[in-house]
């Protein structure tokens, strides 16, 4: 059987903390935390602005909001397509 762990109070935690802050061999490696890059696309002229219209003909706030959705939308499509043919691919090998 396995022995259950003690579930520490949040002051408990703390002291336990406080403790060992001046020992370092107590603390793994430090966490890097970044913020994730943006990603810029240039789409050119003509492309934008179709893209402008069609964001404004279903009232979407901004076209960034809309070319997003979009993209999402058509990943979803993509990536259904793509299990689908899996699975067809797999059925048949398995024949």
């Amino acid at each position: 059987m396995k022995a259950k762990r003690k579930v520490l109070s949040e002051e408990e935690v703390d002291e336990f903390v406080v403790a060992q802050a001046e020992n370092d061999s107590a603390w793994g490696k430090p966490a890097k935390v970044c913020k994730p890059k943006l990603t810029s696309l240039a789409l050119p002229y003509a492309l934008a602005a179709r893209a402008a219209f069609f964001a404004s003909l279903h009232r979407e706030t901004s076209l960034e909001d809309w070319l997003k959705r979009i993209i999402q939308e058509r990943l979803d499509i993509e990536e259904a397509a793509f299990a689908g043919f899996k699975r067809e691919l797999l059925s048949k090998n398995s024949r």
